[in-house]
């Protein structure tokens, strides 16, 4: 899709506007209509913020996406499992739900897949009614009537922390899915093919097998989620370059989180990398939740590793150090090793 961001005009722009408007959130009249001005701009970054996404102010696939998921509320559309998926705030709700009365939905993303099939059959089931997985008003009615607690734990949150209590692996052999660049058009995307081939060189020494996602070309980071998914990968690194303020530094690591639901594994793997990243680099960094599709849509443990700002002087001019991509790789690979040991 085009990339809209400060600056740009036209009907689309104005498609945007009306949906962060009806969102709450504040635009200029004098923008309203098509033209992306200052005030368009601090709207998308309030949004970004609020669905934490990567706080950039452009208007790409994950923002655009999840603009029109933001849209939708529980009862406003029929759901069911279909291809493509259903995407949605409605789901997210759904699936809450569902996990709250005990019926297992998956992990909280918005995202009507499989899972979330499976539990509504089966909620369908125990309310006497027939189980064909179509969410309607009817189905949604009865849902109400159980009076499900939003706030009790999510069942897939419970069951992944425990499958990482008895984790015990070896990183030999283990497909590692690993994104390189932004799935824009980012200029330094060039520079993050080069670690991530260093990434993929030490992993492979390391025992794994890492395949680089979107080499064929897919420019979506939901093409590349599902490519990392169909290769059945034990994990999938994203790897990206952080960009903010000029004193801004440290290497970032993300995992899939929102306000109400996270992944643990894929914390656990972030905070690991991240934990190598700073005792290679010498420099702090942080840990953080994000909603990006290559975190949200992934089925296995997943993070987004952002090594330097390239933004900040002197941690851009490591880049054109030939030593760096091997630092990083070797950092990342420890982590992983670390994770699938327990």
């Amino acid at each position: 899709m085009r990339i809209f961001r400060l600056g740009d005009a036209g009907p689309e722009v104005g498609d945007i506007q009306e949906r962060l408007f009806a969102l709450g959130l504040a635009i200029d009249d004098a923008e309203r209509g098509g033209r992306f001005g200052p005030s368009t701009d601090q709207a998308v970054r309030g949004f970004q913020q609020d669905r934490l996404l990567r706080v950039d102010g452009i208007v790409g696939p994950d923002t655009w996406g999840q603009l029109v998921e933001a849209g939708y509320r529980l009862g406003d559309r029929t759901l069911y499992l279909h291809s493509p998926m259903f995407r949605g705030d409605d789901v997210r709700t759904l699936q809450r739900k569902l996990n709250a009365l005990g019926f297992d939905a998956g992990r909280e993303d918005g995202l009507f897949g499989a899972n979330c099939d499976r539990a509504f059959r089966e909620f369908q089931r125990n309310v006497g009614e027939v189980p064909d997985g179509i969410a309607g008003l009817h189905a949604l009615s009865m849902l109400e009537r159980m009076r499900p607690q939003d706030s009790a734990p999510s069942r897939a949150m419970v069951r992944e922390e425990e499958e990482l209590r008895h984790m015990r692996a070896s990183i030999e052999g283990q497909a590692v899915a690993i994104e390189a660049g932004a799935a824009t058009d980012d200029p330094n995307d060039v520079v993050t093919h080069a670690i991530a081939g260093a990434i993929a060189d030490e992993l492979t020494a390391a025992g794994a097998k890492p395949v680089v996602v979107g080499s064929e070309g897919s420019s979506m980071s939901s093409d590349r989620a599902r490519e990392a998914n169909e290769m059945g990968a034990s994990m999938c690194i994203s790897l990206h370059l952080a960009s903010g303020l000029p004193e801004a530094s440290g290497p970032t690591c993300s995992y899939f989180g929102s306000a109400s639901t996270h992944s643990p594994a894929g914390m656990l793997l972030a905070q690991l990398i991240l934990e190598e990243l700073e005792a290679e680099l010498g420099v702090r960094g942080r840990l953080q939740r994000l909603t990006g599709a290559m975190l949200r849509e992934t089925r296995m443990p997943a993070v987004q590793v952002e090594p330097v700002f390239i933004t900040n002087a002197v941690e851009a001019a490591l880049l054109v150090d030939p030593e760096f991509g091997g630092r990083i790789g070797r950092a990342v690979a420890a982590g992983v090793r670390r994770f699938f040991q327990g």
